[in-house]
């Protein structure tokens, strides 16, 4: 089961596959102040064999050479595009490390899915099940006694933690929207004509209206929410020209047993359902994508149409940070018996 904080007298040892990548990198960035652990062992295929400082100038300070696989660590992350990370992840398991995979290759737990939104056949169906769900506010518990999780897409943790909520009282339909924009960032380093400069600035666009990968993991996790009923969901994603960030605006119409709501009681509703998670706060006015830069918070701003009796709620997040890795670390926290906002307080940077 690896290394455990509370009986470990020294830094445990964690490595990062995929140090290459926007999740790898920001992991090194958030790791390497760290006060309980010292990332040791870092992987990159394409560029083995290089010092970390020449591929990223910020990190030269960690005085890291990139290999082309992972070294003996107590903890790893698995920062690899889907497909690649579901081969890689049993072989860490295996020789008892404990893992944060931040890759999708183990959220959905019927894995004929893989092969309907992903193009691939699962190699290890058996650890879907065994893996947890890597969302701290709804899986804490299952989360601290893991050896693997699954970290959440980006685009579902803006919007399961803008509904879970509604959804727990059950004061909503099943009927659901989902509207979020995100940074570019978010579709990862690997070059792609969608995301140069000159297709992307002063330009937003909608895509993947047929059906975006996160849908899957979406409706998943709202049908627990949900005991079992089957959203009916609508999720349109946007790009924008921006670097990171994701705001969500997510839209449901109140069940017949909650016609009488009212914008201060819901708003009472959030505030009772996250008073004690320490990276999510209901704030006063709908928040901006800038509020969350470079930190682990979510923002969440509910309210309810007048007009219409639809309630609307605003969500955003860093999409590589509480979107990828900080939340990843918020995990690895919990799984060692760390405080959980250890490497994570600071704030959002502004402007």
């Amino acid at each position: 089961m690896g290394v455990e904080y509370t009986t470990c007298k020294k830094k445990i040892c964690v490595g990062i596959v995929n140090v290459t990548g926007y999740a790898g990198v920001e992991l090194a960035r958030l790791l390497c102040h760290h006060p309980n652990v010292e990332i040791t062992s870092v992987s990159g295929r394409s560029t083995a064999g290089k010092k970390l400082g020449e591929i990223f100038p910020h990190l030269a300070h960690l005085n890291l050479s990139v290999t082309a696989e992972l070294g003996e660590v107590d903890f790893a992350f698995s920062a690899l595009p889907h497909k690649e990370s579901s081969s890689v992840v049993p072989t860490l398991l295996n020789s008892g490390v404990r893992v944060v995979d931040i890759s999708a290759d183990f959220r959905l737990k019927d894995s004929a899915l893989y092969q309907e939104w992903y193009n691939f056949e699962h190699p290890a169906p058996e650890l879907l099940t065994e893996a947890v769900y890597g969302l701290p506010e709804l899986y804490r518990s299952d989360i601290a006694k893991a050896r693997l999780v699954a970290n959440p897409g980006c685009y579902p943790t803006s919007a399961i933690l803008g509904l879970a909520p509604l959804l727990k009282a059950g004061i909503t339909g099943s009927s659901i929207i989902i509207d979020s924009k995100s940074g570019i960032s978010g579709a990862g380093r690997t070059l792609n004509l969608g995301a140069h400069y000159c297709e992307a600035n002063e330009s937003v666009s909608a895509y993947a209206l047929g059906g975006h990968r996160h849908l899957p993991e979406i409706e998943q996790e709202l049908a627990c929410l949900m005991r079992g009923v089957r959203p009916n969901v609508t999720f349109v994603p946007h790009l924008i020209p921006m670097t990171r960030g994701i705001l969500t605006t997510l839209y449901a119409q109140p069940g017949e047993q909650a016609e009488s709501i009212d914008s201060s009681s819901l708003k009472m509703l959030f505030q009772d359902f996250y008073k004690d998670e320490p990276f999510v706060r209901v704030v006063d006015a709908p928040p901006q994508s800038k509020h969350t830069c470079g930190c682990n918070i979510c923002l969440i701003y509910p309210t309810i149409d007048a007009r219409t009796k639809r309630i609307i709620v605003i969500s955003t997040i860093d999409n590589l940070v509480k979107g990828a890795s900080g939340q990843a670390i918020q995990n690895m926290n919990i799984m060692l018996g760390i405080p959980e906002t250890t490497g994570l307080e600071a704030a959002a940077v502004y402007p």
